[in-house]
């Protein structure tokens, strides 16, 4: 329809002795996405100035016959899902414009998935609790701000088109950790639609150079890998992949799991907007100076698709040299100053991140950067071996519009102990779980759970005003989460980061936060359910509030895999039950390490 309007336009235009006055006016494409093969597009980057970042974000929509609705953040110059940069201490002023528009009618939180709407009530965004398809919001993902209105609150914070436009404000904390962060949309039972359509972007807490020294001066860049529903949902597979087990449904709708490393994907993939659709997988291209190094920024903002990258030079594996996950540089425990951790691959869940020194291929070398296939287990997606963009050494590459500083004075260390030093106060043990609405269809609609060991499973309710845990300000706890599900899930918690000290069974000796662990699934074989154990850190005194903690495979929080966590304030009686184990009593300190 927005394409036949926009014809109208210019045959009026062209008619008109003003065609070239209407030329200038007329309106472009809403959502518009670059065409496949394109080189990668870099974001526009808004930094702050003398402390301050004034943003003004447009969340828009569309569909035409035959295609997957888009969405979009425009900022006030026009530029799509920007990338947010701001230092330590900052102040943020964002105001937020919802201008999503529904066909038909706005469509409630579907009731076969047993959970309840929820009044809307657009004279009070912080009170709303609205969920429709076209309410929106902002998480700023992996952020130690308050979860309050007008901060970082998910629950009733609700912004419905009649609103005008919605501020968000609040300073970035002292302490965090310069990196990669997110924002993007959270309203329960609509997240998926909205991030698979593409709402989206990075925010960058500046001075990571201080924080490691061997990224001093490099250009960086930053990539956000997005995932979509298939172009080609129709087309056979290309005529180079091996012959794969006929392709199945997984109950969640989407191709299941060929456990080949080849076959359907479950979603298409895009970078920074750059569609990489099968079967053919026409990739993206990045240009590098030949043997460069460049400081890449990877954001998984996919709704449900596993990343497994690697890059590739003459189909050869390449190191690249990891400084920080989940906007967390790797050397927060200070052991060593300026390690880098260097693999030929990384994992990265949806809501993901990593950042890696990278070294581009000589000249007349031909590079690929590619997601090796995740196995999601016999109940998850296909998320199969792809290539993302080709790799292009030549000496006219333009270089990145950012720099890291090349001489930064080091960051001061972190006041508070390390994490992995401090004593848990508790254990507790969650699990994932679901449900077949006919347990006799496995096709049919799936109810999923994250539920506390010891209590009922329950999908969340967004209407609910007691929360599954609780926890005192200056806490550590140790949580044992398993997955009685057969498909992988992706644990995220809001607010705070965790250590991760077992992972399958088997300790992990990692120096690193993270805010997204992928849980291993059950094989229906073995005698316990896999599980990771987590250190969580409820030190900061920003984690005060009421928040959730969830799956981050959007379709899988959309269903109710979601619970809510309260902080209370230091010096109030007793934390929350369902305690395996008290060790020792609470560690008393600031700062988020």
């Amino acid at each position: 329809m927005q394409k036949l309007h926009l014809l109208i336009f210019a045959i009026l235009c062209f008619a008109s002795f003003h065609a070239g006055l209407c030329a200038q006016s007329l309106p472009s494409e809403t959502c518009a996405r670059p065409s496949v093969g394109s080189i990668v597009p870099e974001p526009q980057d808004l930094r702050s100035q003398n402390g301050i970042l004034k943003v003004d974000l447009t969340v828009r929509n569309t569909s035409e016959a035959g295609q997957s609705a888009r969405f979009c953040y425009i900022s006030a110059d026009g530029s799509e899902s920007p990338t947010l940069r701001l230092h330590p201490g900052d102040l943020l002023i964002l105001d937020l414009k919802n201008d999503l528009a529904d066909p038909d009618h706005a469509t409630v939180i579907p009731n076969q998935h047993h959970l309840h709407a929820v009044a809307v009530n657009s004279d009070a965004p912080c009170m709303s609790g609205a969920m429709t398809s076209i309410s929106t919001n902002l998480h700023f993902h992996g952020l130690t701000v308050p979860p309050i209105c007008h901060q970082d609150d998910v629950l009733k914070t609700s912004i419905q088109p009649s609103d005008p436009p919605f501020e968000y404000r609040f300073r970035i904390p002292a302490g965090e950790a310069p990196g990669l962060y997110w924002y993007h949309p959270h309203i329960h039972g609509f997240s998926k639609a909205q991030v698979l359509g593409g709402l989206s972007g990075a925010m960058i807490v500046e001075g990571i150079e201080r924080a490691n020294s061997e990224v001093a001066g490099l250009p960086e860049r930053v990539l956000i890998i997005r995932d979509q529903d298939l172009l080609n949902p129709n087309a056979p597979p290309n005529k180079s992949e091996p012959v794969v087990p006929k392709m199945l449904i997984d109950h969640d709708g989407d191709a299941a799991n060929t456990g080949a490393g080849f076959g359907k994907p479950a979603k298409d993939l895009s970078i920074n907007f750059v569609p990489v659709p099968y079967p053919d997988y026409p990739t993206a291209v990045i240009k590098m100076k030949p043997d460069e190094r460049q400081f890449w920024r990877v954001l998984n903002a996919s709704a449900i698709t596993y990343l497994n990258l690697e890059i590739l030079y003459k189909r050869a594996r390449q190191q690249i040299g990891i400084v920080a996950l989940d906007g967390v540089p790797v050397n927060t425990n200070g052991a060593l100053p300026n390690s880098v951790l260097w693999r030929d691959h990384i994992g990265v869940p949806p809501g993901g991140r990593v950042e890696f020194i990278v070294k581009g291929p000589p000249a007349g070398v031909p590079g690929l950067f590619v997601t090796r296939t995740v196995d999601t287990g016999v109940g998850g997606e296909n998320d199969p071996n792809r290539a993302i963009a080709t790799i292009v050494a030549t000496n006219d590459a333009p270089e990145p519009h950012s720099v890291l500083l090349e001489s930064p004075e080091p960051l001061v260390p972190a006041g508070a102990p390390w994490l992995g030093n401090v004593p848990p106060v508790r254990t507790r043990k969650l699990y994932f779980s679901e449900t077949l609405l006919d347990p006799n269809d496995p096709n049919s609609a799936t109810t999923f759970y994250l539920t506390v060991d010891g209590q009922t499973p329950a999908p969340f309710d967004p209407s609910a005003d007691v929360p599954n845990i609780i926890v005192k300000q200056g806490d550590v706890e140790d949580w044992i989460i398993e997955n009685r599900s057969t498909e992988l899930h992706a644990f995220h918690i809001h607010q705070v980061h965790f250590l991760l000290l077992d992972f399958s069974g088997a300790p992990v000796d990692e120096p690193f936060l993270r805010d997204t662990i992928n849980v291993p699934f059950y094989n229906g074989k073995t005698l316990q359910y896999p599980s990771i154990k987590i250190r969580l850190d409820f030190r900061d005194s920003n984690a005060v509030g009421t928040f959730v903690y969830h799956c981050h495979l959007l379709e899988h929080e959309d269903g109710g895999m979601m619970g809510v966590i309260r902080v209370e304030p230091a010096g109030v009686a007793e934390a929350g039950s369902h305690e395996l184990s008290t060790k020792k009593p609470p560690v008393r300190a600031t700062g988020t390490n």
